[in-house]
């Protein structure tokens, strides 16, 4: 699963956007449908049916033209991200996979073998799930974790009965 940080910019134009689909929608389907006319003591109102004010007319094209520019941005945003603008998560585990080698050289069999396992899960994986992953016993990988939480290189977190172990 991909979590994005949305910047301020990009929520503008998402609420922009939003909003000019809502003014033009009200607008198009609500049209000023009556005329009030007021003769003496009397008062008639009749029924126009498609009739758009000057003031609804300039209301749907600025509305038009908002959603267009907020449309425009929005498809175009993710095509000019940079990737210095990655998640948090992907840069940690992109730098873990970087320096896994002069990692793996500080670790014993059984936590190099964990450790693997977690970073080849993306960097987060149930700890019920690493004995059949890695072939190594209950006991030993939760051994091997508490060294290599000790070492601050995985954390683990309560979920429910088990635990998730996540990349530090």
């Amino acid at each position: 699963m991909k979590i994005e940080k949305f910047h301020g910019k990009t929520i503008f134009m998402a609420a922009l956007f939003l909003a000019s689909v809502f003014v033009l929608g009200i607008k198009l389907l609500n049209p000023t449908p009556i005329q009030i006319i007021i003769k003496g003591q009397s008062t008639e109102i009749t029924q126009i049916p498609g009739f758009f004010t000057f003031t609804d007319v300039i209301i749907l094209i600025v509305a038009s033209i908002t959603l267009g520019i907020s449309g425009e941005y929005l498809l175009l945003f993710d095509s000019v991200r940079g990737p210095a603008e990655k998640p948090v998560g992907e840069l940690i585990l992109e730098e873990r996979k970087r320096r896994w080698e002069s990692i793996a050289k500080t670790l014993k069999d059984d936590e190099r073998k964990v450790y693997r396992a977690i970073i080849e899960s993306d960097g987060i994986v149930e700890q019920s799930k690493l004995p059949e992953i890695t072939g190594i016993s209950k006991s030993n990988v939760s051994r091997a974790l508490d060294l290599l939480e000790s070492k601050g290189l995985v954390e683990r977190r309560r979920r429910g009965m088990g635990n998730i172990v996540l990349l530090k």
